[in-house]
């Protein structure tokens, strides 16, 4: 911690922040002319930079590979570097990517993706204080003892400052960038350009709707008074379990573009990997058994599996909750579909298992019956693995499972649109798992699912 003096709306304060050195203040650009201009401007670049690639491979008599040729350090530093001077949309699309696709980068190219969710621009002081004219009424500096004009946290869509009321409060407070909310549409469909360009995309694979989804959570993501509902609405469902703490929502302090919580102390849920073995799978218990429950108690989920959404309390050994902004209910039809895959599955009944992930959409009528097989094969896999003590440090199933999803790639399976809460919920799971994996966490999956799975049937 260290002491400045700053100057905020007029009226000097005595301010202590957590230092967040490697973040500079850069302004956000805030109108769509400028984000336009900018991801514009970067698509042109990379796409120059792969046509030289292609000529230079040609020259070597080469047949050039679109994918290898965006997959280059100098693209992928290039379009990190812009995305993170964005921020908004655009970086929260590259989060995403990096996160889904992280495993599966070649090890430079991934540490490069990393960035975009561990490092973020802040806005200048000047920005900041515009920001804050704008959403709270004149004179708003004097009902504060202390206001943390450095952030604590920043990430794609706003950050975050610690500040502390006269009314004794102690507050963490989301800032929203400037112009992020009102660019999003042009943001997802630059980054969708860019993404058309690149080669990654499977050929038949149609990604309109899955832009649309990203368009859609975006502009929920943008409403902090729809968060701060959620997170209103989670401490409610929450407020008697012992596992979780969830910030007060303080709704006198929240607009569309801030929203106000309690702060709450707490380290980075990953530094749990030097804990003890029992405590790290206490922890992994918890977060799944939540999981299970937002889906079959709650239908309502928190479906952002970014590790910076979770905390952990050493005083109280509590996880906390720190965001909501990903947070969608999920429709009884994929409620039930998932119960009855995960009731299949538990049961090893692999043919109600194919019908079930046809339903939910996993495949179709038209797909080839061999690659039918390879999926039904790939979740059964899953669930043997489930019956056991579910190892999440033992990486050979995830191996595996890529291996086999690459067999279908390669034999050119182009998976239907699947619909949005399955998407949601695929990536849940799958953020889940990483955290777990993460924590190196060994935990009885089986008894789990079938208590939370069997006492919400009916």
């Amino acid at each position: 911690m260290r002491t400045c003096r700053t100057e905020v709306a007029g009226t000097a304060l005595n301010t202590s922040y957590t230092d967040m050195s490697e973040s500079r203040p850069l302004p956000v650009p805030a109108s769509r002319i400028a984000r336009l201009s900018r991801l514009g401007s970067l698509t042109a670049g990379v796409a120059g930079n792969m046509a030289l690639g292609g000529m230079a491979e040609l020259s070597k008599g080469k047949r050039p590979e679109l994918r290898n040729l965006l997959m280059t350090p100098r693209n992928i530093g290039r379009i990190v570097d812009e995305l993170s001077k964005m921020r908004g949309a655009a970086m929260k699309i590259g989060q995403l990517l990096s996160m889904d696709a992280g495993e599966f980068l070649p090890p430079a190219l991934a540490e490069v993706m990393a960035r975009l969710r561990n490092d973020a621009h802040i806005m200048p002081p000047a920005q900041l204080k515009s920001v804050l004219n704008t959403n709270w009424p004149a004179g708003w500096l004097s009902q504060f003892k202390k206001f943390n004009v450095r952030p604590i946290a920043a990430a794609s869509i706003g950050q975050v400052h610690q500040a502390t009321l006269k009314d004794g409060r102690e507050m963490a407070i989301k800032v929203q960038y400037p112009g992020v909310a009102r660019s999003i549409d042009s943001d997802v469909a630059n980054v969708g350009a860019l993404l058309r360009i690149s080669g990654m995309i499977p050929k038949g694979f149609d990604i309109a709707p899955y832009l649309k989804a990203a368009r859609e959570q975006l502009h929920e993501e943008t409403d902090y008074l729809r968060e701060g509902a959620f997170l209103a609405e989670f401490g409610q469902l929450l407020a008697e379990n012992n596992a979780f703490t969830v910030p007060e929502h303080y709704a006198d302090w929240s607009t569309p573009a801030i929203l106000a919580m309690q702060f709450v102390n707490g380290i980075p849920i990953e530094d749990l990997q030097s804990a003890p073995q029992e405590q790290r799978n206490e922890v992994a218990s918890n977060l799944i058994t939540l999981l299970l429950e937002e889906l079959f108690s709650f239908g309502v989920m928190q479906t952002d599996p970014n590790f910076a959404n979770y905390g952990f309390d050493q005083k109280t050994g509590k996880i906390i909750l720190l965001d909501f902004g990903a947070t969608r209910r999920i429709s009884c039809t994929i409620i039930d579909q998932y119960r009855a895959l995960m009731t299949a599955g538990l049961d090893g009944d692999i043919d109600e298992v194919g019908r079930i992930a046809q339903q939910i959409g996993f495949f179709d009528d038209q797909c080839d019956p061999k690659h039918r097989s390879i999926i039904q094969n790939m979740i059964m896999t899953v669930f043997s693995a489930i019956r056991d003590d579910f190892d999440f440090s033992d990486t050979s199933l995830a191996n595996q499972l890529q291996r086999e999803g690459m067999v279908l790639a390669e034999e050119g399976f182009v998976p239907p649109t699947l619909p949005v809460d399955v998407l949601y919920l695929q990536r849940k799971f799958a953020g889940t798992f990483l955290l777990c994996n993460r924590l190196d966490a060994r935990v009885d999956l089986q008894s789990m699912l079938l208590q939370v799975v069997l006492r919400t049937t009916n």
